[in-house]
């Protein structure tokens, strides 16, 4: 069985958490994963620009095979929402032009293949992680982290796509 590569993101305006995750047989370890930081200060286009040209850079820096973005979940602050979707629509682009498959979990599926349960704890998702990958510490800012743990979903749920 050939090496898979996944690039998960969990997808913000603010933050960007990208995390590449290798599968080789049943084994996982992660490449790369950092954050991307946006500020105020810039205009919201220069913001989704640097959002385009830094996960470019890791697209072709892990050469993922499939790439992994959490779904968005908003309560009531629609602001918020229609930004951020804007943000993720220029990751999905990204996926596109590099014409990779987008697997999409929901929070709970994500929850759900680290922790075994839907309604999992964000602490508890860390720390699954952290023990999946073999890392000496929980992935700082939380972006990291979920964006680590999308790329584990997304390499659980790629066959059944």
């Amino acid at each position: 069985m050939a090496d898979i590569v996944c690039l998960g993101i969990d997808p913000g305006l603010a933050r960007v958490g990208y995390g590449a995750v290798v599968q080789s047989g049943f084994r996982l370890r992660a490449l790369n994963y950092g954050c991307i930081e946006t500020f105020p200060d810039m205009s919201f286009n220069e913001r989704l620009l640097r959002i385009y040209d830094e996960l470019q850079e890791q697209i072709k820096s892990c050469k993922p095979d499939i790439v992994s973005i959490e779904r968005l979940f908003f309560g009531r602050n629609t602001t918020t929402a229609e930004y951020v979707y804007q943000a993720r629509g220029v990751i999905m682009l990204l996926a596109a032009q590099n014409k990779l498959p987008v697997i999409e979990p929901k929070p709970n599926q994500i929850k759900l293949a680290l922790c075994g349960i839907g309604d999992a704890e964000k602490t508890q998702v860390q720390g699954m992680v952290q023990r999946f990958l073999a890392l000496d510490e929980v992935p700082k800012p939380d972006d990291t982290a979920d964006a680590l743990a999308a790329a584990v979903t997304g390499l659980a749920l790629q066959f059944s796509s």
